[in-house]
């Protein structure tokens, strides 16, 4: 069976689970507690961020590459087009697009903003990540004018790498979502697999729980 280690960026690696129907367990990791309280999981990955998989003798991180491996070794799967498809460049393209453009700089944006010294919380490199994340943004807004989903008319991989970077701009305030961005949203975590995503995902199902109370003024 598949093990996944890791909330975060493994959230994406739970949800294709899911949209493939794939057995797997979910092992979390508590970053925030710090990793180096856990030896187990930095026997299966070093450099002591997540996710991670173990899957059989392979071990892989890195939530895209990893969504790439399982699609691959248990495909074809209609979540990633096939190379030859008139969909697939831009497959492709928002496929990395969501972690590269999006979900990276966010963090650069989100660690200042919550972790950095108060001093520093506006410095100089969260503003240019943060406009780095807008521009990249334009392309995701600019392809949903055009296609219910970023590859086209069916949903596929590329929409659950760039829904968890636009939840992650959201839910940690980093970022307010425009009316394009949030009806996109909506669409995708209104998938059954999604749902059965949060649902194994309790630290994030909790998280979305509380930004969605503080919204509402509960």
């Amino acid at each position: 069976m598949i093990t996944v280690f890791g909330e975060g960026r493994g959230f994406r690696v739970v949800w294709l689970l899911e949209e493939m129907g794939l057995p797997y367990r979910l092992r979390p990791v508590d970053m925030l507690a710090g990793v180096e309280r856990d030896p187990e999981y930095l026997a299966i990955n070093p450099a002591g961020f997540i996710p991670a998989i173990q899957d059989g003798d392979v071990t892989m991180v890195e939530s895209i590459a990893i969504m790439e491996y399982l699609m691959a070794r248990y495909g074809p799967t209609p979540l990633a087009p096939d190379p030859h498809d008139p969909a697939f460049p831009a497959y492709q393209q928002f496929l990395h697009l969501g972690e590269a453009g999006l979900a990276t700089p966010m963090n650069a944006v989100v660690v200042s903003r919550h972790f950095a010294p108060e001093a520093e919380r506006w410095n100089w490199g969260a503003g240019k990540a943060l406009e780095v994340f807008e521009s990249r943004l334009g392309l995701v807004i600019r392809q949903l004018a055009r296609s219910p989903y970023l590859a086209g008319d069916r949903f596929t991989a590329a929409d659950i790498s760039v829904t968890y970077a636009l939840e992650l701009a959201h839910r940690t305030g980093c970022f307010v979502l425009g009316d394009v961005e949030r009806a996109y949203v909506a669409r995708t975590s209104e998938r059954d697999a999604y749902k059965r995503a949060m649902d194994t995902c309790q630290g994030t199902k909790a998280w979305a729980a509380k930004v969605a109370a503080e919204a509402a003024g509960l």
